[in-house]
């Protein structure tokens, strides 16, 4: 066993036996989120490397201090990625900090989120016990999918030290549409409709700046896919967006992919907070909900992805309440994703009651207690 995986044990048992809290933590680029910080810092980022990558077989397993910019350089040279686009927000990310975030980036509607992707895990339980979930091929069907539970787990449940992820060779063709002046409401209807076809549509956001005239809103679209497939979608999607008022534009390769990359990483102008009281909050709906009455919609902005099931708004944390009850009418619900400036720590608690209901904390409360029955992990971050 490697001396700094027996490390990691040590300090995770010596944590136990004396009943310290640990807060696991990479790069640290993921901080902002979660309703507490507490405990004492853990870093993985001595335990790192790719320990095997197989390009044919479309395998990959990585250690958890890896920096994610490594594995996806790694992918590239074999004309490969995570089709799920993780995003970094920083330029320290690791790839244990991905898989315990669970975040997927623009084109989690068409290829499917981070868990899907996750074949195996090696953990560290509260116990400082060393365990294996999964493998490295889909047909890891025998007993629970304790590998997919991890995704998203934020560090509660254990120290994911092995990660085993499945990549996809990259698209040969990709094209980007910008439909300006376009309504939520049409352009909602739009992505529903092309949902029913066999298009190619990989990702999609809709923007309207809080600013801007009602004229100023914009969809764009991302088509990856054999090169006649785009080529025609082209045409097709194009067309359909014209008969709805669209201005459409074909953007520029390299100019579409920064701008996908910065919907990514929140780099847009949208995510630069309007007001420091204001929070960020993701309603998570189904993609064909239609347009959703959000308390302070008229006058800050919104960012819709996913086809229509990410929807991004800033609001107070006071508005908790009637943003959740506006996302549970749609069939789905809301959570504050980046604090206020000003809030901190308050507005952390305000949003505890939106991270999860009462029936998915008792089960997260005894998932936490079979991993980690001396709570070593339990830091308070998902609320409880």
């Amino acid at each position: 066993m490697d001396a700094q995986l027996q490390e990691l044990i040590a300090k995770v048992r010596d944590a136990a036996a004396q009943g310290r809290l640990l807060r696991l933590r990479g790069g640290g680029t993921k901080d902002f989120w979660g309703a507490a910080l507490q405990g004492e810092v853990l870093d993985t980022r001595s335990y790192a490397g790719i320990v095997s990558y197989e390009p044919s077989e479309l395998v990959v397993t990585a250690r958890c201090g890896t920096p994610l910019a490594e594995l996806e350089a790694a992918l590239a040279e074999k004309g490969q990625a995570l089709a799920f686009e993780p995003p970094h927000f920083g330029p320290d990310a690791t790839v244990g900090g991905m898989v315990a975030a669970g975040l997927s980036g623009p084109a989690r509607a068409s290829v499917g989120a981070l868990r899907d992707f996750v074949l195996g895990v090696r953990l560290i339980n509260g116990q400082g016990q060393d365990l294996t979930f999964g493998g490295q091929v889909m047909k890891n069907v025998a007993g629970y999918d304790v590998s997919r539970l991890l995704a998203g787990s934020w560090g509660t449940l254990g120290l994911i030290t092995e990660v085993s992820l499945k990549a996809l060779p990259v698209a040969p063709a990709e094209a980007t549409l910008m439909c300006a002046g376009i309504s939520q409401k049409k352009a909602l209807d739009l992505l529903h409709r092309w949902g029913g076809l066999p298009l190619p549509l990989n990702a999609s956001a809709w923007v309207h700046d809080g600013t801007a005239e009602p004229g100023d809103d914009y969809l764009f679209v991302r088509l990856r896919g054999a090169v006649a497939a785009v080529e025609a979608a082209v045409t097709r999607m194009g067309d359909d967006a014209r008969a709805m008022g669209a201005r459409v534009l074909r953007m520029d390769p390299q100019e579409a992919a920064q701008d996908w990359r910065a919907s990514c990483e929140q780099t847009l102008p949208f995510f630069e907070p309007p007001g420091e009281d204001l929070c960020l909050w993701r309603l998570s709906v189904p993609q064909t909900a239609a347009v959703i009455d959000l308390p302070g919609a008229g006058a800050h902005a919104q960012y819709i992805e996913w086809q229509g099931a990410q929807r991004w708004l800033w609001a107070p944390a006071t508005a908790g309440t009637a943003l959740r009850q506006a996302a549970q009418a749609a069939g789905g619900h809301a959570t504050v994703f980046r604090a206020s400036r000003l809030g901190g720590s308050q507005d952390r608690q305000a949003a505890t009651g939106s991270l999860q209901g009462a029936v998915q904390q008792r089960i997260a409360r005894e998932l936490q207690k079979q991993f980690d029955p001396q709570g070593v992990f339990a830091t308070g971050r998902l609320g409880f």
